[in-house]
C-alpha cells in the first residue's frame, strides 16, 4: 500500500524559514514526479512546486525564488524548503506523487496524496 507522510509543518513568523518533508513508502519513487500543493481555508488546492525523478523542478510564480523543492530518491523523500515566508503562505501543505513524463501543475495529474501538514505564518 502506497503511503505519503508529510512532516515538519508548524507556526512561524513572517520572514522566517520552514522546511517540510514527505516520505513515501510502498513503492520506489525514483521514476515518479513528486509535488507539493497547498490549500488555504475557503480556497481551492493550488500547485506549489514539483520535481522530476532526475531533479528538474517547476514552481508556482507565487513561491519562485523563495521555495526550493528537492528529493532524495534513495530515501524516497521529497523536501520543500520555504524561505521568507509570508502570511499568505498559510495553508495545509500536501505532498503528491504521480507518473507523468512532464512536470504537472494540476492536482488531477497526481495519483497518491499525503494527509497534509499545517503551515501557519503570522504577521
Amino acid at each position: 500500500q502506497v503511503q505519503l507522510v508529510e512532516s515538519g509543518g508548524g507556526l512561524v513568523q513572517a520572514g522566517e524559514p520552514l522546511s517540510v518533508s514527505c516520505a513515501a513508502s510502498g513503492l520506489t519513487v525514483s521514476t515518479s514526479v513528486m509535488g507539493w500543493f497547498r490549500q488555504a481555508p475557503g480556497k481551492e488546492r493550488e500547485f506549489v512546486a514539483c520535481i522530476s525523478y532526475s531533479g528538474i523542478t517547476r514552481y508556482a510564480d507565487s513561491v519562485k525564488g523563495r521555495f526550493t523543492i528537492s528529493r532524495d530518491n534513495a530515501k524516497n523523500t521529497v523536501y520543500l524548503q520555504m524561505n521568507n515566508l509570508k502570511p499568505e503562505d498559510t495553508a495545509v501543505y500536501y505532498c503528491a506523487l504521480g507518473f507523468a513524463t512532464y512536470l504537472p501543475a494540476r492536482a488531477s495529474q497526481y495519483t497518491y496524496w499525503g494527509q497534509g501538514t499545517q503551515v501557519t505564518v503570522s504577521s
